[in-house]
């Protein structure tokens, strides 16, 4: 029945359509002198060409044998259904770095070996980076994406990968002066400022010393054989790992007492102005601390992400108040908007449909027998949001003031503070800050440098790359920033891996005043920062409920994406 349908071939074994051709092929040698019209180029073809991008002819037979050209005949097997669409859908759709066989540029001979994502990463225009769809102020606010500094980024990083066509070759095996220099120099808080361009970077000890001090931060509590940082998800990490607090509480009494007389000593020293900021990350939540002065505050502020109804209920019950900055500014928000549209006569219009949606109850003599919504209902019902908002972004605490001290004795009480079961079972929450506090242990960051060949259309070019790993705060991140300004002589690029659970910390909180940047650096002049990490972090956050992700610096001005 099948072989009755005119140009069916089981199995595709004799596609008519190559039968035609052959016979078309055939007839053309015999008439040499008359000329094979040649075929218009496909669609995904002319689209390429309409965007002015790079394209070799399609070679034929004739070519590659060395006799006169012939005009380009197309394949009939070839597949257009995996080439690029056509002219009237944007490039920038396109998938970057999608594989593909054969590749989506390739010709019906399988000879031309340009790929599209390469065409597109050699030719796609340098956009503004602040246009981003994760920008949180308006079009009108928001900060521009080119500058020679970096907007202040609270949240920690695990991973920072930079790429230059200059070596790294200098923060590689640094000599037992130059990292005991380093380290005497991140403990007595010494200044250095490198010049804006370095010639040899290998040769500078001054930046070998400068690249060590930038790596060291400290950390409480230390065990060598646990990762204490990330604590949200880190499960898996610690499975397998002896723990031998677990089923003894007499050891866990100890580990919190301990705990408990470094956080309480990093809260003095903040209080002091002696540390800057520190963070306390558990295995449900992180808390940001930051000193008076930073972050445009002109009060000491603790930022609490992520946290659960549970968790809030908890603090009011023991007296410490906070705010919900995000959900508030939402709700202001909405408030401004409805106003706008006449919110009070809809919101009449609402509660006497409500009034006559219950009154054909009375029609039928059955509004006894029928329970109308009563308060308890009414507070669930007001207070789903709150617990739709729980593990989320929005559901970040801020607590400011003397309510910060209020919050200290809460975490220190807290039972749901440290898991009781799991990996984590028994272990303290982890304390990260930038100087040193009583009990707490010098740890240093890894870096690592790698030199690769990378295949570019002009042909393989050397890449240097710098890889540091652990948790990087934010002084690190700028104090590692600007030494590669001067060594790479402007000119790198990075990509930062966040740990999402503290993106948050990078909101704006509601300011009262403008602080005077004078009196914020006489304060904090001893907290163990340069002045120029002091003065970014000084900085009112833009970045919202995002981070930064990739740094391109070029002639030493930065764009960056959030």
């Amino acid at each position: 029945m099948a072989l009755s349908v005119p140009g069916y071939s089981p199995s595709f074994k004799r596609p008519p359509e190559i039968v035609r051709l052959r016979r078309k092929r055939s007839r053309s040698h015999g008439a040499a002198a008359e000329p094979t019209p040649a075929l218009p180029e496909p669609a995904p073809r002319r689209a390429a060409l309409a965007a002015g991008l790079p394209l070799r002819p399609f070679p034929t037979a004739a070519g590659r044998s060395g006799s006169a050209p012939a005009a380009a005949r197309r394949n009939p097997f070839a597949r257009l259904d995996n080439r690029p669409r056509a002219a009237e859908e944007s490039l920038e759709e396109l998938p970057r770095g999608q594989q593909e066989a054969p590749g989506p540029l390739l010709d019906s001979n399988q000879e031309n070996h340009l790929r599209w994502e390469e065409v597109l990463h050699e030719r796609a225009p340098v956009t503004d980076l602040s246009q981003t769809e994760h920008k949180p102020l308006t079009e009108s606010e928001a900060p521009s994406s080119e500058s020679t500094e970096l907007p202040v980024d609270w949240s920690i990083k695990t991973r920072l990968l930079f790429t230059s066509s200059q070596p790294f070759a200098w923060a590689d095996h640094l000599k037992a002066q130059e990292e005991a220099q380093g380290l005497v120099q991140h403990c007595r808080a010494i200044e250095v400022t490198l010049p804006q361009s370095i010639q040899d970077p290998k040769l500078s000890t001054e930046l070998r010393c400068a690249f060590q001090q930038s790596l060291v931060y400290w950390l409480h509590p230390v065990f060598s054989w646990l990762p204490l940082f990330p604590r949200i998800g880190a499960a898996k990490k610690m499975t397998g790992k002896t723990s031998p607090w677990t089923n003894d509480e007499m050891v866990q009494q100890v580990l919190m007492s301990d705990w408990s007389v470094s956080f309480t000593s990093l809260y003095n020293m903040l209080k002091t102005k002696l540390c800057p900021y520190f963070y306390v990350c558990t295995y449900q939540f992180t808390v940001l601390f930051r000193a008076a002065g930073l972050a445009g505050s002109d009060a000491l502020t603790a930022l609490l992400s992520p946290t659960t109804r549970g968790l809030r209920e908890a603090m009011k019950n023991e007296g410490v108040e906070f705010s919900l900055p995000l959900i508030e500014e939402s709700v202001q928000k909405k408030k401004a908007h409805e106003t706008s549209f006449g919110y009070e006569e809809e919101q009449a219009i609402s509660d006497e449909d409500e009034e006559e949606s219950l009154s054909w109850l009375e029609e039928m003599g059955v509004q006894d027998k029928i329970k109308k919504p009563g308060k308890i209902s009414i507070k669930l019902h007001k207070e789903k949001h709150e617990v739709q908002m729980d593990h989320r972004p929005e559901s970040v605490v801020l607590v400011k003031g003397p309510n910060t001290f209020t919050l200290l004795n809460f975490l220190i009480n807290c039972k749901s503070l440290v898991a009781t079961s799991g990996s984590q079972a028994g272990l303290p929450p982890t304390l990260l800050s930038p100087v040193a506090f009583r009990g707490a242990t010098m740890q240093m960051l890894k870096a690592r440098s790698v030199n690769v060949k990378t295949q570019s259309l002009s042909g393989y070019k050397d890449q240097f790359s710098l890889e540091i790993t652990g948790p990087v705060m934010p002084h690190a991140l700028h104090s590692v920033t600007t030494l590669l300004r001067s060594s790479q002589k402007g000119s790198f690029s990075a990509g930062l891996y966040p740990h999402e659970p503290t993106a948050v910390f990078n909101i704006c909180l509601p300011l009262h005043k403008e602080l005077d940047k004078e009196v914020v650096h006489k304060d904090l002049a001893n907290c163990g920062l340069h002045p120029k990490t002091l003065e970014q972090l000084r900085q009112i956050p833009l970045l919202g409920k995002s981070s930064l992700r990739s740094v391109e610096m070029n002639d030493y001005i930065c764009n960056w994406r959030s």
